[in-house]
């Protein structure tokens, strides 16, 4: 396909985005307590704009794909754009799980498994809602309750791991028992699901159709297997401070104050390049998300701005003392038994 054509794609995906962007911005209070805002957001829903938004980044997709012929040095761009776009589609349909991208339960329903959980192979939406609504978001970070929690712990995020053994774990989708897992759960869900077999290879034929062998490789492959699942995976380690939360009981948004962090709080350069790529939609907010579930991504920046501030606000993912992984690393080496609200008021009681 010539480049103009390729340009072209990727600049009616962007357009067809920016209408549910700015449908939802009308009228949007910069700041707001949640009653206001789901009360605006409700008389904002319809199917309309979350359908063009999922259309635009298949239409974005597209145009990867195609790009990708041109060369090995496009193919490497299309090869990270496409985990990016992947990784948007995992987070739209987040909140599809929670009922909050369109109007009906039937459009969520509907609209997450046509443009994201067919064709990534991801399990059904129902089990997916199960698993994060019912079973993550009252036990975040509560040992033998969360299921996130289980997944990093299946990895080796434990007590008393090893500096490289936390190394392989931060790392892990990238991994050979990472990439075996990858697969093996790809493979579980296709095999439960014809339907999803069939999207599938309709997705491998549209990107040879495009791209060629480069678009089948670099543009779906590699990106599937092994770029997207460590955006979703590092996006899993920066949501909680997994390994050492601070127990507390009372309202919610107190609650998840104590669980959850803030990732670049003030630096918006980097926030602004997280938002747009391993955490979009509403992920970079994810405290503000645990703490009003039912709030669409387009209020929780004026919702986080009435909250006060989690009791972690890391200035970076990898690097410094006061980064995720610092301090998730300094949580499993330092303390030996899982930190309770029994043995915090047990140590209260001591003073």
């Amino acid at each position: 396909m010539p480049l103009p054509l390729c340009l072209t794609l990727l600049s009616i995906g962007i357009a067809l985005r920016q209408a549910d962007r700015l449908h939802f911005a009308h009228r949007r209070p910069r700041t707001a307590p949640a009653a206001e805002l789901i009360a605006h957001q409700r008389r904002r829903a319809n199917d309309v704009t979350p359908t063009l938004l999922l259309a635009g980044q298949w239409i974005q997709i597209a145009g990867w794909w195609a790009l990708a012929a041109h060369g090995v040095l496009t193919a490497a761009i299309a090869a990270v754009a496409v985990a990016v776009h992947f990784r948007h589609l995992q987070e739209i349909s987040h909140f599809a799980v929670h009922g909050v991208l369109a109007r009906t339960a039937r459009a969520n329903l509907l609209l997450a498994e046509v443009f994201a959980h067919h064709p990534l192979a991801l399990a059904p939406v129902p089990d997916r809602r199960r698993r994060h609504v019912r079973d993550h978001h009252p036990n975040a970070a509560v040992p033998h309750a969360d299921p996130n929690l289980a997944e990093l712990y299946a990895t080796g995020l434990r007590r008393g791991i090893t500096r490289t053994a936390f190394a392989l774990a931060v790392l892990h989708p990238l991994t050979p028992r990472g990439i075996q897992a990858t697969l093996t759960t790809i493979a579980a869900v296709l095999r439960r699901s014809p339907a999803r077999t069939a999207t599938v290879l309709a997705l491998a034929g549209a990107a040879c159709l495009l791209g060629g062998p480069h678009a089948l490789i670099a543009g779906l492959l590699v990106p599937r297997l092994l770029l997207y699942p460590q955006l979703a995976w590092c996006s899993l380690l920066a949501e909680h401070t997994w390994f050492d939360p601070d127990p507390r009981t009372g309202p919610s948004a107190w609650v998840e104050a104590g669980r959850c962090l803030r990732l670049y709080p003030r630096n918006r350069p980097l926030a602004t390049l997280a938002a747009t790529t391993w955490l979009p939609y509403g992920d970079l907010h994810h405290y503000a998300h645990s703490a009003h579930p039912g709030l669409r991504w387009n209020y929780l920046p004026a919702l986080e701005r009435h909250l006060t501030p989690p009791h972690f606000t890391p200035t970076g993912l990898f690097l410094g003392r006061p980064s995720v992984t610092h301090r998730h690393y300094r949580a499993l080496t330092r303390h030996l038994t899982p930190i309770t609200p029994q043995a915090v008021q047990q140590h209260h009681n001591l003073y």
